[in-house]
């Protein structure tokens, strides 16, 4: 078997001049960068071994031979289209003095989802053009890419409902009764609206009783249903309000069998605006699960809590982006209700990357 170094800038300009001399059958021994003595001949270089040289001799003996070549002749095919294929898709932004680069490392940093880094990073490199332009330019092209890709909305209840009826889903310990207190605070009584608050959670010890607390606090009506007919005649009864709020059991992933009666309602009844509450300090994959585990009860919108318990929300923009539900609130402490604000745009973008800045991109 005769071996052959080919150097090129690229590793795919080395295998195709591999292929000019050896022929399309050759095999890819080893690609790698041009070691310091070679540099001069080129960036990458290209081991190719000349198959055409390659010709057992016939015979019972030389068939186990000639399979294995066979095999490890489709193996190194196999690895030498991907390395074709990869240099062929590598986006010229990937260049290590490039601003989109240190963009997409400032959004892989952020654990914003890789492929989604790409696609901001790449719309970037398309905004600014191949020359470096000053930081704060830069900055403000990555947060314009980063805003077109999710939305917002923070209103309360289904637009063409005759009564704003919210109900807040979510695993266990994400924070739903304490949200659910910090918005009847905020859009009910602080708004003179006529506010209930529903405990629909008849799994948790103590949680209807630690929402009557909250309610007398906050000297709102509070109502417990252990079933979806309850709830379903409680929210007849009490249309005339100017915003019903309810809480829900949370469902770990082992339980959600036991909510197919709640979500089939709340997921049915066009008049309730359901919103997903999750936690920002979970994991990003577990997000990504919950999201999709939740779905059965058809959520209109993903509300996050615990921000101040962690520094990665890139997550947030992911999740928002990946489903296309916009983000409603925010929250980031247990106070009432000042740790709750509305979902802006830009002040996503602020607390989800806050490295992205004029001076963090002049650092890097």
């Amino acid at each position: 078997m005769r071996l052959k170094s080919f150097f090129a800038e690229s590793v795919e300009a080395a295998l195709a001049e591999g292929s000019r001399e050896l022929g399309a059958d050759a095999l890819l021994i080893e690609s790698r960068k041009a070691p310091p003595e070679s540099r001069h001949l080129g960036a990458y270089e290209v081991v190719l071994a000349d198959n055409r040289s390659v010709r057992p001799a016939g015979g019972p003996a030389a068939e186990p031979v000639a399979r294995e070549l066979a095999a490890l002749r489709r193996q190194l095919d196999g690895m030498r289209r991907s390395l074709s294929q990869t240099a062929l898709a590598a986006p010229r932004w990937l260049a290590p003095s490039s601003q989109a680069a240190e963009i997409f490392n400032l959004l892989v940093a952020a654990e914003l989802e890789p492929g989604l880094a790409r696609e901001v990073a790449e719309g970037v490199a398309a905004r600014l053009g191949a020359a470096r332009v000053d930081a704060e330019r830069a900055a403000r092209a990555a947060a314009a890419e980063i805003e077109s890709r999710f939305s917002v909305d923070a209103r309360l209840g289904r637009e063409d409902a005759a009564a704003r009826m919210v109900a807040l889903v979510g695993p266990p310990g994400s924070g739903k009764t304490t949200t659910l207190v910090k918005l009847a605070a905020v859009y009910g009584l602080a708004a003179r609206r006529p506010a209930l608050l529903v405990s629909a959670d008849n799994r948790r010890i103590a949680a209807a009783d630690q929402l009557r607390c909250f309610a007398a606090i906050l000297g709102v009506g509070c109502e417990t249903v252990e079933t979806s007919t309850a709830l379903a005649q409680t929210l007849e009864m009490h249309r005339g309000k100017g915003l019903i709020l309810i809480d829900t059991p949370g469902f770990a992933a082992a339980e959600m069998s036991e909510a197919g009666d709640l979500a089939a309602y709340l997921s049915a009844h066009r008049e309730i605006d359901t919103h997903l509450v999750l936690s920002a300090s979970m994991k990003s994959a577990d997000i990504t699960r919950a999201v999709d585990r939740f779905e059965i009860f058809r959520p209109a919108k993903l509300l996050f809590t615990r921000l101040d318990e962690t520094g990665a929300l890139g997550p947030l923009v992911g999740e928002a982006a990946r489903t296309q539900k916009p983000i409603s609130f925010l929250a980031a402490g247990q106070n009432i209700p000042e740790d709750l604000e509305p979902a802006q745009k830009a002040r996503v973008v602020k607390l989800v990357l806050p490295a992205l800045t004029k001076e963090a991109l002049e650092a890097a």
